[in-house]
């Protein structure tokens, strides 16, 4: 068996959900190529080298791959994916963007969000918002899938691979890059930091979201929302925890005035522990909370933050 990694990428950094993927793709078996596909990406792939088991990155280094869109993505996969059993990507914003593309373009099942490995062709994921987890068997000749990262344990840096650069330049006169509006942040991305507080509706309005950051300063920890904070316009959607924002699993996860809805709990329930501030003593957080404090959530976030 051989297996593809396309690695994830941000601001001329390998993202640490490659080496969750790469962990993935150990379970399954196999040697491991990574593919780094962008712009001036040669800092990138020496860090994808590094990553133990990996046994060859691949580098296709060219302007057409600058903004990672799914078409010439999913054409160079195309390309390639002839070399290989299984394509994995991390199950992010660009992983579930260009890996369908290629499962469409090779006319083979996409399977989503894995969360374990069985065997080489049979895999678990969740459904139902995570409330029951599918196994799932592909008997397609190539198995294109996409990885939750907080499922699997990174692998580390001890590996030397071979790089090898990959000429196939794709074709794209379908899609255009317009812009790209970065949010600036001095605090650890949400879906990689070891702590998160996170806001509800029951923060009243974005200004409350303050109360916040001075726990998460002391703490070290990324500040996340629920949809309900999101869609009620408290905060921007990129802050959003749950099924249909991001999935976390971090060692500590605070809530706050979160009541814990199922598409909430989706994302979040992974975490190690789980603290829960909510007035409400019949809130559905506290179901998964591994502690709970029934309390004005605007008395005891400046006690907690005075304590800390």
């Amino acid at each position: 068996m051989s297996i593809l990694v396309l690695a994830e990428h941000h601001d001329g950094a390998l993202a640490g959900a490659t080496a969750h993927v790469v962990a993935a793709a150990q379970a399954i078996g196999g040697d491991i190529d990574v593919l780094v596909a962008g712009e001036n990406v040669a800092a990138i792939a020496e860090a994808a080298a590094k990553l133990d088991g990996v046994s060859k990155v691949r580098v296709a280094d060219a302007a057409a791959y600058a903004h990672q869109l799914a078409e010439p993505l999913s054409a160079l996969l195309v390309e390639l994916a002839g070399d290989y059993t299984h394509v994995l990507a991390a199950a992010s914003t660009n992983g579930k963007n260009v890996l369908p593309r290629l499962a469409a373009l090779k006319d083979v099942s996409q399977i989503s969000e894995i969360i374990a490995v069985e065997s080489a062709d049979t895999f678990q994921r969740p459904i139902y918002a995570g409330n029951a987890i599918a196994t799932v068997q592909s008997g397609d000749p190539l198995k294109v899938i996409t990885v939750r990262a907080t499922a699997f344990d990174a692998v580390g840096e001890g590996g030397s691979a071979a790089i090898e650069a990959v000429e196939f330049v794709a074709d794209n006169d379908q899609s255009i890059f317009v812009k790209e509006a970065l949010a600036q942040s001095d605090r650890p991305e949400l879906g990689a930091a070891k702590v998160v507080i996170s806001g509800g509706r029951g923060m009243g309005n974005g200004d409350n979201f303050k109360l916040l950051e001075g726990i998460a300063d002391k703490l070290g920890a990324a500040i996340g929302a629920s949809r309900a904070a999101v869609d009620a316009g408290f905060v921007p959607n990129d802050m959003q925890v749950g099924q249909t924002g991001k999935i976390v699993a971090p060692e500590l996860y605070i809530a706050v005035g979160i009541s814990g809805a199922i598409q909430h709990l989706a994302g979040m329930k992974d975490s190690k522990v789980i603290v829960a501030i909510n007035k409400d003593e019949e809130a559905p957080i506290f179901q998964v909370a591994d502690y709970g404090l029934v309390a004005d959530l605007f008395e005891a976030l400046p006690e907690l933050e005075q304590k800390l």
